[in-house]
């Protein structure tokens, strides 16, 4: 696990973090390694990344 510190100077290495960047950072709901049953990203799923007042970034997997 990395702290978002980290994330940011091993993101900027190799781009660059314009005002504005998502880095999104978790897991989408339902794919923990310790559940029985973990679901995985599949073609088709929808990624909403949401930031009040401001608006939505989607993205669909392929």
């Amino acid at each position: 696990i990395h702290g978002i510190s980290e994330i940011i100077s091993t993101l900027s290495k190799g781009m660059t973090l314009k005002a504005g960047t998502i880095i999104a950072t978790g897991t989408p709901k339902g794919v923990l390694m310790g559940m029985e049953n973990p679901e995985f990203l599949k073609n088709g799923d929808v990624i909403d990344c949401a930031i009040d007042g401001i608006g939505n970034l989607v993205n669909v997997v392929f």
